[in-house]
């Protein structure tokens, strides 16, 4: 009787932990790390104060996508970038809409780096002030925000989309270089991702459309639409305006 009841036991025991080693498995199998996104240089010739013409005014970045996941591969959305430019670190929610530009949806195999350039044009912005305090200053501060959704390919099939919105400061010298050891990228976070004063939200999937909204002038709350580019897909569902 005893030896039946120990067996028994032995067999729950064994039981309960290969129950326990497949649900570690399986969560370590499911388990997902967002991509890291970072900026991996930017030049600004119009801020280069050794050329002596400075009518180049578009802005050139290189864009770092890394995905560090061992064994899942990622399906970019349409990445929305929007620049800024914030002409008080004092208050950085204060901020000028540059441009917006896209980069198109895209595949990344796991434990794999994606470098994309991206081109803003600042027809329209207003360049003088900015030279002015580069010349001084010796730098000025850009906000450059990402807003995109991504899905998990593990094994064959793909897990639902994954709002992505992160952001970051970047300063730039008076060589129109970005500040700081020129090898090291600027990573991009989610804390205080907004553009202007306005936050970002993903687009459901079945709604296939963009709304969006730029500040009207640093004096109002209120809000008018920027020019939307027409492959901003599944990208913002809607942004809320405040009075920061």
């Amino acid at each position: 009787m005893v030896s039946e009841n120990g067996s028994c036991c032995r067999c729950c025991f064994s039981f309960i932990f290969t129950m326990g080693l497949t649900a570690l498995f399986m969560w370590l199998s499911l388990r997902t790390s967002n991509p890291s996104c970072s900026i991996k240089d930017i030049y600004i010739p119009t801020l280069n104060m050794t050329l002596k013409d400075t009518k180049n005014t578009t802005i050139y970045i290189h864009m770092r996508l890394d995905n560090g996941n061992k064994d899942k591969g990622i399906y970019y959305d349409a990445v929305s970038l929007n620049l800024s430019y914030v002409p008080n670190t004092t208050d950085p929610h204060k901020r000028t809409l540059i441009d917006e530009t896209t980069i198109p949806a895209f595949y990344q195999g796991h434990k794999k780096k994606a470098t994309k350039p991206v081109n803003f044009s600042t027809e329209g912005f207003n360049w003088t002030e900015v030279r002015r305090v580069v010349s001084i200053d010796k730098n000025v501060t850009f906000r450059l925000d990402l807003a995109t959704a991504v899905r998990f390919k593990i094994m064959a099939w793909k897990t639902k989309r994954h709002k992505l919105i992160v952001g970051a400061y970047v300063k730039v010298t008076d060589l129109g270089l970005k500040e700081g050891k020129p090898k090291k990228g600027i990573k991009l976070s989610n804390k205080g991702t907004r553009i202007g004063w306005c936050s970002l939200q993903i687009l459901p999937d079945e709604e296939k459309q963009t709304k969006c909204c730029a500040p009207a002038s640093p004096a109002s709350s209120k809000c008018q639409p920027p020019k939307i580019h027409h492959n901003h897909l599944h990208v913002f569902d809607h942004i809320q305006c405040s009075s920061e």
